[in-house]
């Protein structure tokens, strides 16, 4: 098993969990404090963006996400 998940939530936010950092663009660390599960917006509605606050919920955000292979990367 990864030590990195993420699922991708149908109608939901990106739900990560094990060792990881989230940086900002300029490279700077989000401080986490010591969080091992993090969910991140999709929806583009959150208050605290880049994170999930539930907001999907009162938009009716709709996304379902099916797993598939992805074509080979370009050379």
């Amino acid at each position: 098993m990864p030590d990195t998940e993420i699922l991708c939530r149908n109608n939901g936010p990106l739900r990560i969990t094990g060792d990881f950092v989230i940086q900002d663009a300029e490279g700077n660390l989000f401080d986490l404090r010591g969080r091992t599960v993090i969910s991140l917006c999709r929806c583009g509605d959150s208050d605290n963006k880049p994170f999930c606050d539930g907001n999907h919920k009162r938009t009716g955000f709709e996304s379902e996400v099916k797993a598939r292979q992805l074509p080979e990367p370009k050379a």
